[in-house]
């Protein structure tokens, strides 16, 4: 990977939101109430979907074909499908 200031400020943002989808989901499922619960969930989900955009942003960046980029964008992906079914029938509740 070619590091430059700009990679390494998308590997920041990448860590930070990574961490941001575990702490969430741990606070949902901590929550006190329904509310507290759904809203921990968005926030995880919303996470989720900032990962995908650094890891794109940090494949084209870093001028890589490396096949782990997409295999790490989809599990990205596959966080916010769950997210969201789980939101889904939470609502249906």
């Amino acid at each position: 990977m070619k590091y430059s200031p700009v990679t390494k400020r998308i590997i920041e943002q990448l860590v930070a939101a990574s961490g941001s989808v575990g702490a969430n989901y741990l606070e949902a499922t901590g929550g006190m109430s329904r509310k507290d619960f759904a809203r921990g969930l968005k926030i995880a989900r919303k996470e989720a979907k900032e990962c995908t955009i650094w890891l794109h942003g940090l494949k084209v960046a870093s001028e890589t074909d490396n096949p782990e980029y997409d295999d790490l964008i989809q599990e990205a992906n596959e966080f916010v499908y769950i997210f969201t079914s789980i939101l889904e029938k939470a609502d249906k509740k």
